[in-house]
């Protein structure tokens, strides 16, 4: 068991570190904790800048927002959006899901709103990616890229730990 858990943190590390740039039409960001006076926490902020960046390069032309609602008391996806908006992003560009309020239910709205589409850049945190392009590619999305967002903290050694269990769940459900 220890060399499994070992040898698949290596493959978060790396599947997660290695960013993968594409021309997909389409750059989801996962949601994270947005702070109770409304401003996008710093993981966020990272994710949110990264995804700026991407779609300021040209690769992608259209955003897509997921989270769900905070304990904080806000709209994880509106937030993103205001973010998003108040850095140049055309709203017409920014597509917001309000009921991604996991990984899971990311993707699967993901597909009802882009039904026909088949490649996406996820924008994460790189113990996130591996799990994320997993549920994209289970709900039919072919080719799945992931950019990580550049932001570490000591936390960090928690959410491998969880994100291996977590994507056995995700695998075999």
């Amino acid at each position: 068991m220890t060399t499994w858990f070992g040898l698949h943190q290596l493959f978060i590390l790396t599947d997660g570190l290695v960013d993968e740039t594409s021309s997909a039409k389409v750059v989801v960001v996962f949601g994270n904790k947005v702070n109770e006076d409304g401003p996008p926490s710093k993981r966020l902020k990272a994710r949110l800048d990264k995804r700026i960046e991407i779609y300021k390069s040209g690769m992608v032309t259209q955003l897509f927002v997921s989270g769900g609602l905070g304990k904080e008391g806000h709209f994880e996806g509106n937030k993103m959006s205001e973010y998003l908006i108040s850095k140049g992003i055309p709203k017409s560009d920014i597509h917001i899901d309000n009921n991604g309020n996991n990984t899971g239910f990311t993707a699967q709205n993901f597909i009802k709103i882009f039904p026909n589409e088949s490649s996406v850049v996820l924008v994460s945190q790189y113990h996130h990616i591996s799990r994320a392009k997993l549920a994209f590619r289970k709900n039919g999305v072919k080719n799945v890229y992931g950019v990580h967002a550049p932001f570490f903290e000591w936390r960090d050694f928690y959410s491998c730990t969880r994100e291996f269990f977590a994507y056995y769940k995700y695998l075999i459900s």
